[in-house]
């Protein structure tokens, strides 16, 4: 059983394989008004583990003042903080997103990317698409999901689960190529991945290191890359190249028989890449989407979340049929960084009245931040569990007008 004590009263989470309703935050719950269908609370959780403080945030998608859209930097393999996310881009609040590719401990000499493992969508624009499941970084999936989860808004303002898979081509005067990749820091094997201008600066030569089912596998000896301008070839290398890729071109990559088919290109040669993100569910475009998984489904948790390890964790949860979107973070502090298991935090974001949840980066990640009105900058509302502000590839930004 989870306890969830708020300023006003207790609130009792539902057990994991119990039929009793959930419950929600009391009405009369001491909140704080960050701007229009913005509320922030603090409250403590206690887990299996001990207490910890939890901040969470919501969001009334309802009111026409109110949206919310992926808080990220220029470049998809580029990270910054929480803090500089929100202040860049005008938000009044913001946690954290996506899991990413921090280290390469398994590929010497290779260099992380920073980029994050599954779909992105900003401002109804496709930014990148998922890595295979099997390279993603992070504790295990629960069974079931896959690296193209995502949580997302569609055009219709309702917040929704939904999978994110790519659907592409490259076209040659030799025929046409399924296309396995977009702007993400892993191809699937014997693929074709395109890279653009939203990619940045950094290194292409992690795409084709690991396999479908093994991270850690060392990279492909079997590479190739050509330069695509104005839909015609100019240029090529036997190796993942690295630096900005200018705005116009699209550079693609291909491993094992993916390499093979590139090097039959030579310069000059017409090429046509296209490429977009389908959506498993939701027949409206999004207009904001993030990776990350599912914990909660219609109510009940998903089948076999872990219920041992205990982390600081970020998660969202959807109410109100999706109009409105919960964003809680867990504390950092050492005196109440016990944090919750998985299976914890679907029972919590069922107490809170959620009917669906999707867990975001932990650990050292977690974040919140909120803006005073009048203030310049946003306030970090959690203490990070690493003792300062980490770095992340993306996050979610509530704006108010």
């Amino acid at each position: 059983m989870l306890t969830v004590l708020t300023a006003l009263g207790v609130l009792a989470g539902a057990a994991l394989a119990g039929a009793a309703p959930a419950a929600a935050v009391p009405a009369g719950g001491r909140g704080e008004r960050i701007a229009a269908g913005v509320v922030y609370r603090e409250f403590d959780i206690t887990a299996a583990a001990g207490r910890t403080r939890a901040h969470l945030l919501t969001v009334d998608l309802g009111d026409p003042h109110v949206r919310v859209d992926l808080l990220h930097p220029r470049a998809v393999a580029a990270r910054a903080t929480v803090s500089r996310l929100a202040d860049s881009a005008g938000a009044v609040a913001g946690v954290n997103g996506d899991f990413f590719d921090i280290t390469e401990t398994q590929h010497p000499g290779v260099e992380a990317t920073g980029a994050s493992v599954g779909p992105a969508v900003a401002g109804g624009r496709v930014l990148k698409a998922a890595v295979p499941t099997g390279q993603r970084f992070g504790p295990p999936l629960p069974p079931g999901a896959t690296t193209r989860d995502v949580l997302g808004v569609g055009a219709d303002r309702r917040a929704r689960l939904d999978r994110l898979s790519l659907t592409g081509s490259v076209t040659t005067p030799h025929g046409r190529l399924r296309l396995g990749g977009l702007d993400q820091y892993a191809l699937p094997q014997n693929s074709v991945g395109a890279f653009t201008s939203r990619w940045g600066a950094a290194s292409r030569e992690r795409a084709v290191c690991g396999t479908d089912t093994d991270r850690a596998a060392p990279c492909s000896t079997e590479t190739y890359e050509v330069a695509v301008r104005r839909g015609r070839v100019v240029g090529a290398a036997g190796t993942p190249g690295r630096g900005p890729i200018p705005a116009g071109t699209t550079v693609l990559v291909g491993r094992e028989r993916g390499a093979r088919e590139l090097r039959g290109l030579t310069v000059g040669d017409a090429v046509t890449v296209t490429h977009r993100l389908v959506a498993a569910r939701a027949r409206v475009p999004y207009a904001f989407a993030v990776g990350g998984y599912p914990v909660l489904r219609h109510g009940r948790p998903l089948a076999g979340l872990d219920d041992r390890a205990s982390a600081v964790r970020t998660v969202a949860g959807l109410r109100g049929g999706g109009r409105q979107l919960l964003l809680l973070a867990l504390d950092g502090a050492d005196d109440s960084r016990t944090g919750m298991t998985i299976a914890e935090e679907a029972a919590a974001m069922r107490g809170l009245g959620a009917s669906d949840a999707f867990n975001l980066d932990g650990g050292g990640s977690s974040e919140m931040v909120t803006r005073a009105r009048g203030a310049r900058g946003v306030t970090v509302r959690n203490h990070p569990s690493g003792g300062a502000e980490r770095p992340v590839p993306n996050g979610i930004g509530v704006f108010s007008r």
